[in-house]
Formats: C-alpha cells, structure tokens, sequence
C-alpha cells in the first residue's frame, strides 16, 4: 500500500487548493538551471588550469562545487527566508564575475541575469493577478451559491 504525503493526508472533498507562488517556480527554475551552468563553467575553468600547480586546480574545484551548492540550496530559501531573493542577486553577480576566469562565462552570466530579473519581475506580476483572480472567484461565488443537484428516485 502506498504511503499518503502530508498535503494527501489533510485533503477533505471541498477543501480550497492553495496557491503555488508563480514568482517562486519561475525563480527555483532559473537557479536550478544556473547550477548546471555553474558547474559546466568549473570543468571548463579546470581545463584552463589543467597544467597548473595542484592548489590552483583545488581551488577551481572548490570554489566551483561551492558556487554550484549555492544555486541549489537557493530555491528552498526563496520562501523560508526574506533575503532569498537577495541571495538570487548576490549569485547573479557571482556567475558574471566567472567571466573573469572563463571569458565566454561573462555572456552566460549576463543572459542568466537577464532571465532572472524576468522571472522575478514576471512571477511577482503573474501572483498579483492570480490573487486578484480568486479574489474576484471569491466573489463570485458568495454572490451566486450553488444549488445541491436533485436526487433521482
């Protein structure tokens, strides 16, 4: 017998779905996305380094798993902390700044910062209509109640 999640176990007939934040799914995406090319971006800055001292190559990995381990823990700090978002930024710059390292990184980065804005601004946009919507679902469904079907005999 299957094992029943929490959200299956505490569903009644009737009970109000609740809300996903688009903002949120939007935001986890790109982060989730940012972590492959971060670490796409590692193995091409260990190739650079290949030849060099083993320090440098350790280096280059570190920071490079730290990077990638960043953009995953992420998404799971966008709605249990205020600063989420902020931390979204903060990696934005980060993954720029690999630029440095691997020149081609400089345009990944940017265009990743761009979709980052967009799905921020975009879910923020898309989460106002939404409660807008069931406000007005709300409404809606105060003002005409629904009558129970007749039973058939």
């Amino acid at each position: 017998m299957a094992r029943l999640t929490r959200k299956q176990q505490e569903w009644y007939p009737g009970k109000k779905k609740e809300m996903r934040s688009i903002k949120v799914m939007f935001a986890s995406t790109v982060l989730t996305l940012e972590a492959l090319v971060a670490f796409f971006g590692t193995l091409a800055a260990f190739g650079l380094f290949f030849n060099d001292a083993s320090w440098i190559k350790t280096l280059v990995w570190v920071l490079g798993l730290a990077l990638v381990l960043a953009f995953l823990v992420t998404p799971a700090l966008l709605t249990k902390t205020k600063w989420g978002y902020t931390m979204g930024w903060v990696l934005q710059v980060l993954l720029i700044l690999v630029g440095l390292v691997v020149p081609m990184m400089l345009f990944v980065g940017v265009c990743f910062a761009l979709a980052w804005w967009y799905a921020v601004h975009t879910g923020e946009k898309l989460d106002r209509e939404n409660v807008q919507r069931a406000r007005e679902q709300e409404e809606w469904e105060r003002n005409n109640p629904v009558e129970a079907p007749a039973k058939n005999q």
